[in-house]
C-alpha cells in the first residue's frame, strides 16, 4: 500500500459566507528547459447582508489558487450601504478601462447584470438592481470596477450624519 504524502485535507468550514468562483486563467511562463503553468483564480465572497469581497490567487494547482482567492476575499470584505434589498442611489463604478452602472430597482425586478457583476450583487445580498457594464469584458476589471462602485453608495442617513443635518433637511 502506497503512502501518501499529501497533507490531510481541512473540513469545510460553514462561516455563513456566499463564495462563488468568477474566473480561472492558465499562465504559460516559458524558460529554457519548457513551459511552467501556473494559475490565477478571481472569487467573490459575501455574507448576502451587505459584506462583500473579491480576491485573486496563483499557485501551481487550480484548488490552491482558489483558496488563495478565498482566504484575500476574506480580508477585502467592506459593507456596503443597501435600502431593502436595492442601492440606495445610482451610481458608477470605474477600475482600469472597466465602468460599471448600477441603478436602483423597485421590489420584483430582479438582479440585471451580466456575468462577474451579476455574482458580486448576489453575494452582496442585492436582490433588484439594474446595471449596464462599459468598457470591457474582462472579469477582474468589472468585478473590481462593481465593487468600487458599492463602496461609494451612502444612505441618506449617512449623508445627513457626514454634514451634521437631519435627514428631512438633506432631502430637501
Amino acid at each position: 500500500m502506497a503512502r501518501d504524502n499529501r497533507p490531510p485535507r481541512k473540513p469545510e468550514e460553514n462561516d455563513g459566507l456566499n463564495k462563488k468562483l468568477i474566473a480561472v486563467n492558465r499562465i504559460t511562463k516559458v524558460v529554457k528547459g519548457g513551459r511552467i503553468m501556473r494559475f490565477s483564480a478571481l472569487v467573490v465572497i459575501g455574507d448576502e447582508h451587505g459584506k462583500v469581497g473579491c480576491g485573486m490567487g496563483k499557485a501551481k494547482e487550480v484548488p490552491e489558487a482558489i483558496e488563495k482567492a478565498t482566504v484575500q476575499a476574506k480580508k477585502n470584505m467592506t459593507q456596503i450601504a443597501m435600502v431593502g434589498t436595492t442601492i440606495p442611489h445610482e451610481t458608477q463604478g470605474k477600475f482600469g478601462r472597466g465602468c460599471v452602472l448600477m441603478m436602483p430597482a423597485q421590489e420584483g425586478t430582479g438582479v440585471i447584470a451580466g456575468g462577474p457583476v451579476r455574482s458580486v450583487m448576489e453575494a452582496c445580498g442585492i436582490k433588484n438592481v439594474r446595471t449596464k457594464s462599459h468598457g470591457t469584458n474582462n472579469p477582474i476589471n468589472m468585478v473590481k470596477a462593481a465593487i468600487a462602485g458599492l463602496k461609494s453608495l451612502r444612505t441618506a442617513e449617512q449623508v445627513a450624519a457626514l454634514r451634521g443635518k437631519t435627514v428631512e433637511e438633506v432631502q430637501a
